[in-house]
């Protein structure tokens, strides 16, 4: 996995403090709440669930929320639900909630840039979505063990085959009761405000993403950001750069990024020591990586 920043905790006034992963949005960033006092002294359950899986905009957010085995009630008393179900302004809402039971709730969140996933995805070892997702949620499990959660129930929404998973998750942590299955944001309440701290994340962080590469005005109206939405496509179409192809908001190991740039980028040759690029260049009918610059040095 690419690099990523140090776990920021927010503070007692903060709901949810984006500033470090803004500062720098091409690595990964945990953000956590305090710990409650309750969640180290009392067994605790944990649920995890993802946000942005499908998208080739914005970053995947994994979100874990925990609390005493006790509150299980009280929790589902909040109302809370599967984030898919709710309106942005309804799990804001909710978010403001769970941030208001921080006496006994705790919630963490891993915000995986478009870059950490493309650049997983297509290194030379084979790591795929789902292993990316898998590592990601084992990660955040151990950060609150490590934070002193005194856990004793682990609920997930799966990835890939639900027995499969239910039964690594339990190997890796013995002595937890490890529950893995689908739809699990709908069937608990602890999955569900999972669901919800990773769904406010990820909307904030592509509403506010900061455009690192020098693109001018930058058109925000990109849709839902999933590749079959239309809005989508033709935002990608209009900022793709023929040479350097996408900003880093994109996920540019998704298919529809990968066409759209074998279709409308220029082929470019790079050089290597097995022969000599301009010539090797030449010989495909390619321009090589070096002309380009060249050719701006030459203008300017």
């Amino acid at each position: 996995m690419s690099s990523s920043c140090a776990v920021i905790v927010s503070e007692e006034t903060a709901v949810m403090d984006l500033g470090p992963f803004e500062t720098d949005n091409s690595v990964s960033c945990r953000l956590a709440s305090q710990i409650p006092d309750v969640c180290k002294t009392e067994d605790c359950c944990l649920g995890i669930d993802e946000a942005g899986r499908g998208p080739v905009l914005g970053p995947m957010v994994y979100g874990i929320c925990f609390c005493p085995v006790s509150k299980k009630q009280q929790l589902k008393d909040s109302k809370v639900a599967d984030s898919k179900t709710l309106s942005e302004a309804e799990r804001e809402k909710l978010f403001q909630n769970l941030d208001e039971a921080k006496s006994y709730v705790g919630w963490a969140v891993q915000i995986l840039s478009p870059n950490t996933i493309s650049t997983s995805m297509l290194q030379r070892t084979k790591y795929n979505l789902n292993a990316l997702s898998h590592d990601t949620a084992i990660g955040l499990v151990q950060f609150a063990l490590d934070s002193g959660v005194q856990l004793k129930e682990v609920y997930v929404d799966t990835v890939g085959p639900a027995d499969k998973y239910e039964a690594k998750l339990s190997q890796l942590f013995p002595g937890i009761e490890v529950t893995v299955r689908p739809k699990a944001d709908s069937l608990f309440p602890v999955v569900s405000a999972a669901s919800i701290c990773a769904k406010v994340a990820r909307d904030r962080v592509v509403k506010g993403w900061n455009f690192a590469e020098d693109m001018g005005e930058v058109d925000t109206d990109y849709g839902s950001g999933y590749p079959n939405d239309p809005k989508t496509k033709a935002w990608l179409l209009k900022c793709l750069d023929p040479v350097f192809g996408y900003p880093q908001f994109v996920r540019f190991s998704w298919s529809t990024a990968q066409t759209l740039m074998d279709s409308k980028a220029v082929t470019v040759h790079w050089d290597d020591d097995e022969e000599d690029g301009e010539k090797a260049a030449q010989r495909q009918h390619n321009k090589s990586m070096l002309s380009y610059f060249s050719a701006s040095a030459g203008g300017e």
